[in-house]
């Protein structure tokens, strides 16, 4: 991957590049920044640029191509990944699981793009109820690997990704080798909770922070990369708000999104006009959404009561709404007000607990319907 692939970020891009060049890398670097900002695409940006990768085709010498070839299938043998795993059932009691156990699902799943999430990838590998670790077995492997001589005589990298999944054996077995780390070896950390990885780790590495993708970043590769058209871009870019993995959702649950957009309209429609019947109907249709498509529906109510009231103050630049959103409160907007956005914001988020913890969601979904009966005309 080329630094130029990394969506924004270019000014964090350009001081890896002069590290590099320089000769000054550090042997252990941990990026760090808001979840969907791109620390792992920069991750291996960096680690490709150190293992021959440049923009210019022309600064690959020829002896180098192979090297480089590697690098862009991810299959360098001096590149190495560390990440989350879980023990399968068919795994020996003594079986020490490590990420190799899993490599092949995860080369498939990161070649899909660098910006994802801990619930993707274990969605991948299918895990259930179990929890994910780095677990013991991780560190030994990565210690006999990073001890071997490079196999093209360049750096050895190794990107652990969520190092604050490391179980405590783990992980005092990876301070040892942070601290005594074998020739022309560079660690690359891509924590989202740093503050969770013990101190001792975190004193040694060199800590590089990155913020939010610019809007217009997000915008031109919203553009280049999925074909949208310059304003349904320019309305996604600002709802992502500087999150790559929220302009993706954006787009992927456009389907769902539409379906929740129809069932608050006509919730709202329903409440204000009295129909009791209808909103019974409406409640025993919702309560066989499912409980996980339930919580959604309500976040999704949550931030469409939130977008009307201020759509009141005519600020477009507040305003985080798609056109179909934005074509009804037109209309609705003046219902959600002063006087009763914030009973309608409790009286909805108090039945998101409620979905998980198994109440009746015919009964749920009926009273919080009556409720909004009142609430929908205080002025």
């Amino acid at each position: 991957m080329k630094f130029s692939e990394v969506i924004g970020q270019q000014q964090v891009a350009e001081r890896l590049r002069q590290l590099a060049d320089q000769q000054r890398v550090p042997h252990a670097i941990m990026i760090c920044g808001p979840q969907g900002a791109g620390k792992m695409a920069l991750a291996i940006a960096f680690a490709s640029y150190l293992l021959g990768e440049r923009e210019d085709e022309t600064q690959i010498a020829d002896k180098e191509r192979n090297s480089v070839a590697m690098v862009r299938k991810l299959e360098h043998p001096d590149l190495h990944f560390s990440f989350p795993v879980f023990k399968t059932k068919s795994m020996s009691a003594d079986h020490k699981v490590t990420s190799d156990d899993f490599m092949k699902d995860w080369l498939q799943f990161i070649k899909q793009g660098p910006y994802f999430t801990l619930n993707q990838w274990t969605g991948t590998i299918g895990v259930e109820n179990q929890q994910t670790k780095i677990y013991v077995g991780e560190s030994d492997l990565l210690t006999r690997k990073l001890s071997l001589t490079a196999s093209q005589g360049g750096y050895k990298v190794a990107i652990i990704w969520l190092p604050e999944k490391m179980n405590a054996e783990c992980a005092n077995k990876m301070l040892k080798l942070l601290e005594e780390p074998t020739p022309r070896t560079v660690f690359i950390l891509v924590p989202e909770e740093p503050e969770k990885i013990i101190e001792t780790i975190r004193s040694r590495t060199q800590q590089i922070y990155i913020k939010a993708i610019q809007q217009e970043e997000i915008k031109k590769a919203l553009i280049k990369q999925r074909g949208i058209d310059e304003q349904n871009a320019t309305r996604i870019a600002r709802m992502a708000n500087g999150n790559w993995l929220k302009a993706l959702e954006e787009l992927d649950s456009e389907n769902e999104k539409r379906h929740f957009l129809e069932l608050f309209i006509s919730l709202m429609r329903l409440t204000y006009t009295k129909q009791l019947g209808e909103l019974k109907t409406w409640s025993e249709n919702v309560a066989s959404l499912g409980r996980e498509k339930q919580k959604r529906m309500m976040e999704y109510f949550l931030h469409m009561v939130r977008e009307n009231f201020m759509y009141n103050f005519n600020q477009p630049q507040l305003s985080y709404m798609t056109q179909d959103e934005e074509n009804f409160a037109s209309k609705f907007a003046p219902f959600i007000n002063e006087a009763n956005v914030i009973q309608i914001t409790e009286q909805m988020q108090r039945t998101i607990p409620e979905i998980t913890q198994n109440a009746n969601p015919k009964i749920l979904f009926y009273d919080m319907a009556l409720q909004l009966i009142i609430l929908i005309r205080k002025k």
